[in-house]
């Protein structure tokens, strides 16, 4: 096993576990809280869907690499975009999602996490050329 490929399983993990706490966290908020903070919560949902779309797709680059990419830079995407409208429009959101404030509520790993998945995608991309 190569050094990327150990780095790529802690990263596929570290997704994984995201995308459990994301979907238990939006599943139990759309149920019993959704009139609360519809947006955040919808919000919460996506990032969900988006954490479980990477985790699959990361744990097989060579046959979902395009799938990989298309949802780690959609999470940069939104990280950013929400982290931003959570700062400047907060009374958007009610409740913090999992994106807002751009992940400070988990320690900005949802900052961070994008970041490290494009880098280990190109990385694979180069070991395979």
């Amino acid at each position: 096993m190569t050094k990327s490929m150990g780095v790529g399983r802690v990263l596929v993990a570290v997704y994984g576990v995201f995308a459990l706490s994301a979907s238990a966290r939006a599943g139990y908020q759309l149920i019993r809280e959704f009139d609360q903070a519809p947006v955040a919560y919808l919000l919460s949902a996506v990032a969900a869907v988006v954490y479980i779309v990477a985790t699959f797709s990361l744990a097989q680059p060579a046959k979902y690499r395009a799938l990989a990419l298309l949802a780690v830079r959609f999470e940069l995407a939104g990280v950013i975009i929400v982290g931003l409208l959570s700062i400047l429009l907060p009374e958007l959101f009610g409740h913090p999602s999992v994106w807002s404030g751009f992940g400070v509520g988990y320690g900005f790993i949802p900052l961070v996490l994008p970041v490290l998945g494009l880098i280990w995608l190109r990385r694979q991309n180069a070991e395979a050329k």
